[in-house]
């Protein structure tokens, strides 16, 4: 590691090719980056400075805030490490969150005041990355996105600008980060709003047999279900001899009324070929899942498939899903219940698409040699093509493709107008492009 020494940058780290960090420093979550230098600013100053930097040498800059991100793959630009900006401020009912803080360590930090923030599911994964996607989560039928509870920013403009963003200053920049990706800026600090929250009830049933009734009496038991519950539904393949093959119904009541969280899945636990494997209070911090260092020498497997935002889970949509798990071995099915406060929101106070949503699905097969090949893949793709059909939209945080064309998948038009004219204002010359890119109007 070196210290910065370009003249038009403030006191901090770069690492530059050939530096003794170089390696350790590119990796992300699913490969090894080739960008052109590595930034990790300790200060605001720090990253004007290498904002600056970065548009005088006309290079594009990639933020990792977490590291879970489709493009540090791509080669050349300057990827800015925020992992040092990793301060939590609590508030009273608000909590300060730094760009480069995990959602686990805001989860840990809020559970010392009765507080939480809905999340995502992932300990590792960055605050920044998530909510600027929107971030579904735990809490997402009783508190929204993330990004719903998002009240204020402090955002590192393309020009070395310091905004705060609020309701009542930037506050089009502000509309923008609640879901419009990381288009506008580096976002140095979220202040978020805090919910009371004490313990969960979480739960867990094991499922074995079709699929099909299964995912119906699901369906069916979330229309009337209370607000305090989400649920998952995930049926995985053999991932190695401790995390074995199966499908699985997890669940999370807020709260530590465990009666009543019974009481909401009873439905579901009286079905053949369902068990409960777990049920009982914890602490939210506990549920969030730890996500294994990811070894840099072995890429991860891309994924041939998608994900979609359902208004209904219909009967076909179920057995196109539960088909596509069973034509493909090694391949994953998801779905995450949605509604209540999530479709509270009205469509056009964020850009965040599909309001109307009920239920998120994902479902891929893992493109692996031997499995899916040049003959087959156009195949499993069609099949897949033909259940986002039956969607509104993508979820652009489950959307690693780096594919231009997908971000009028994501967005409605009338959200991509707006946010193209705010990109105008505040990055025109597309710094900020390493994400899934709004151009200027």
């Amino acid at each position: 590691m070196t210290e910065l020494s370009l003249t038009d940058l403030a006191a901090g780290t770069v690492v530059k090719p050939g530096d003794a960090e170089w390696d350790a420093a590119r990796s992300f979550h699913s490969g090894v980056g080739e960008p052109t230098i590595i930034v990790r600013p300790s200060s605001v100053d720090d990253v004007r400075a290498a904002v600056r930097y970065a548009a005088s040498e006309r290079l594009d800059v990639m933020v990792r805030g977490g590291g879970h991100s489709a493009w540090g793959a791509v080669p050349g630009g300057v990827t800015l490490d925020l992992d040092a900006l990793d301060d939590i401020r609590v508030d009273g009912a608000l909590v300060h969150v730094g760009g480069g803080a995990t959602w686990g360590a805001v989860a840990a930090a809020l559970a010392e005041h009765g507080l939480a923030v809905s999340s995502g599911d992932t300990a590792s994964v960055g605050v920044g990355g998530l909510t600027l996607g929107g971030g579904i989560g735990w809490m997402v039928r009783a508190w929204g996105l993330a990004a719903d509870q998002l009240v204020g920013a402090q955002v590192v403009t393309a020009s070395g600008d310091v905004l705060e963003a609020n309701d009542a200053s930037h506050s089009d920049l502000l509309w923008a980060l609640r879901g419009g990706g990381g288009n506008f800026g580096v976002v140095t600090r979220f202040d978020f709003r805090a919910h009371p929250l004490t313990s969960v009830v979480f739960a867990t049933l094991g499922v074995a047999g079709d699929a099909r009734p299964v995912l119906r009496a699901l369906r069916d038991t979330m229309i009337g279900a209370p607000r305090e519950l989400t649920v998952t539904y995930m049926d995985v393949p053999a991932m190695d001899p401790s995390a074995p093959a199966g499908a699985t119904i997890t669940a999370c009541w807020i709260g530590d009324d465990e009666d009543a969280a019974r009481a909401a899945l009873a439905p579901l636990v009286a079905l053949d070929g369902v068990t409960e494997t777990e049920l009982g209070v914890r602490g939210y911090p506990d549920i969030l899942m730890d996500m294994p260092a990811a070894d840099p020498d072995q890429a991860m497997p891309g994924f041939v498939g998608g994900n979609t935002l359902l208004e209904v889970l219909t009967d076909d949509a179920i057995d196109r899903l539960a088909a596509f798990r069973e034509a493909n071995s090694a391949s994953v099915l998801f779905l995450r219940s949605l509604g209540g406060a999530f479709g509270d929101v009205a469509q056009d106070a964020t850009p965040f698409p599909a309001r109307s949503a009920t239920w998120f699905a994902m479902a891929g097969a893992f493109d692996i040699p031997g499995l899916v090949d040049d003959g087959n893949r156009p195949l499993i793709q069609a099949e897949w093509d033909a259940i986002e059909a039956l969607g509104e939209a993508l979820y652009g945080n489950f959307t690693t493709s780096t594919d231009p064309g997908l971000v009028s998948r994501i967005y409605s038009p009338e959200a991509i107008a707006r946010l193209a004219e705010i990109k105008l204002r505040l990055d025109p010359q597309n710094l900020f492009c390493r994400n899934h890119n709004v151009t200027p109007a």
